[in-house]
């Protein structure tokens, strides 16, 4: 199985709100193939538990502006060290970097195939 388009579209919007509010290290696993409740995981680190928060609050803005959906779950938003939100195909991991580290889910996940994702950076640079 590959990641759904309406998930891969999801992910390129919440990487960029993400690169929007400064997140660093954005990186998009397509996990469909070993999860039955998600196409794909967004990793994204922050440098401090404010722009955790940030980030992760800007995604769901963005994903509510631009999508009309929802996050059906959130969780870690009363530390703001790891921000899970849940968008159903997506789910959006926001760590701070010390924690990302930590947690490695990189790692744990190494076998899955990482979606390409269209940041302005990497556009302007392809030029």
């Amino acid at each position: 199985m590959t990641a759904s388009e309406h998930a891969l579209e999801l992910t390129q919007v919440a990487a960029r709100a993400a690169d929007e509010r400064s997140a660093f290290d954005l990186v998009a696993l397509d996990v469909s193939a070993n999860l039955p409740f998600a196409d794909v995981f967004l990793l994204a680190s922050g440098r401090n538990e404010r722009m955790v928060l940030s980030i992760a609050e800007e995604i769901e803005d963005r994903l509510r502006e631009d999508f009309g959906i929802k996050a059906k779950r959130r969780e870690g938003t009363d530390n703001g060290r790891w921000v899970l939100v849940d968008f159903g195909d997506l789910v959006v991991h926001v760590f701070h970097e010390e924690d990302r580290v930590y947690y490695g889910l990189e790692r744990i996940w190494a076998d899955a195939p990482v979606v390409e994702l269209a940041l302005p950076e990497e556009d302007a640079a392809g030029e």
